[in-house]
């Protein structure tokens, strides 16, 4: 009855049971996966967000496929304020109401069934499911770690095939923290036109630098077709307010029949509404008022795990330069779901295994730098005597 592209496993894993268990027997657990902004215990400013959401001309019905043209310009007047001076015209961006429709749209726009995406390995688990719900196919990339995260090249030649349409970055990487090197981007670039890939770059972390440096975006890259991905949910912290869009970029005329394309899957779905799309400019400004108190949050935990860190020897936390997340490498004495399974059990602690973001072997738990500072501090702590012991 059903179609092959659902066909997954949807029985709960033996992770997942536990955390059922625990939270039956009433158990109050440390969670140090926490990825919602809005349950983290930060401060909006929400009188604000509130009234955004109040204007009278949402009672009018405007059918913009690639969305009004007001919050396109409010995109565009982000990008010129945070990291692109010579800013993004608003005609090269389709509104989507999240990054993974973003994905779907680009996928159906580039894929024919059964053809490849490259995609970076470790990274979000998200892929999997939008290629399949797209009948596409998935091959991974490895990222090395050596004094911090790298594209490694060799295998990445080896991995493209006839078949092949793009190449995903994450920039910076989630989980790894990692951003796309300028060294990096001039050979992915190179690597992309050799074999007429398109580019798709995920920048949803974009603005979360640890070192306060801001990176630079893709949304301008003239070199390949590149479709820049990212949205509300990270860059204000309002996962809930449902605003994100593509920024199409490369050569002039490929770019432009891609946006023609793009405009049409849009308009099949208009998905987007418009009380946030007429928000979109207070939104986009709330970021202003959330982005140092994140950074602020993630520099404090992430400082807290290396204090830590260096009383023992056991355990490192690798190099992180951008987004909300910290990769703890630990002793692989067991598989990392066995592990997470001992850290619920006797430490009433929550972390991710590594095989939620696709590494290729154990040894790693990967912990959220949202988390509220005591919850994290106590959670490192149980985590570490564990571990030790």
């Amino acid at each position: 009855m059903f179609s092959r592209r659902t066909d997954w496993k949807l029985a709960p894993n033996r992770f997942t049971e536990t955390q059922r268990e625990l939270r039956a027997a009433g158990r109050e657990v440390l969670d140090l996966t926490i990825s919602n902004p809005t349950r983290a215990g930060l401060k909006f400013d929400a009188a604000s967000i509130l009234q955004s959401l109040s204007n009278p001309e949402a009672m009018g019905y405007d059918p913009q496929p690639k969305g009004l043209d007001s919050a396109r310009r409010a995109v565009s007047a982000y990008y010129r304020e945070q990291c692109c001076e010579s800013g993004v015209d608003p005609e090269s961006l389709i509104l989507t109401t999240s990054t993974s429709e973003g994905y779907s749209y680009v996928f159906r726009l580039l894929c024919n069934p059964e053809d490849e995406v490259l995609v970076p390995k470790p990274s979000y688990p998200l892929f999997e499911f939008l290629a399949d719900l797209q009948d596409g196919k998935l091959t991974p990339y490895p990222l090395l770690y050596d004094h911090g995260w790298q594209i490694d090249f060799s295998p990445l030649e080896k991995a493209v095939g006839a078949r092949t349409r793009a190449m995903v970055l994450v920039h910076p990487n989630n989980p790894t923290g990692s951003y796309i090197s300028a060294q990096e981007r001039v050979l992915v670039n190179a690597f992309c036109r050799e074999h007429h890939l398109a580019l798709i770059v995920d920048e949803v972390f974009l603005d979360y630098p640890h070192d306060g440096i801001p990176r630079q975006s893709f949304v301008a890259n003239p070199d390949v077709l590149t479709f820049t991905l990212s949205g509300l949910s990270k860059i204000s912290g309002l996962p809930q307010m449902k605003l994100a869009w593509i920024a199409i970029s490369g050569p002039a005329q490929t770019a432009s029949a891609a946006l023609e394309r793009l405009e049409v899957i849009a308009d099949t779905y208009l998905s987007m509404n418009a009380p946030i799309q007429l928000a979109a400019a207070v939104l986009l400004g709330e970021r202003k008022n959330i982005q140092p108190s994140i950074l602020e949050r993630v520099r404090l935990n992430l400082a807290e795990l290396d204090r830590q860190l260096a009383l023992q020897k056991v355990s490192q936390c690798l190099q992180v330069e951008g987004g909300w997340y910290a990769v703890l490498r630990v002793p692989v004495t067991r598989s990392d779901e066995d592990l997470a399974i001992d850290l619920l059990r006797k430490a009433s602690v929550l972390v991710h295994p590594s095989h939620f973001y696709d590494f290729p072997s154990d040894g790693y738990l990967i912990l959220s730098l949202l988390t509220p500072s005591a919850e994290f501090r106590e959670g490192v702590k149980r985590i570490l005597e564990l571990l030790n012991h």
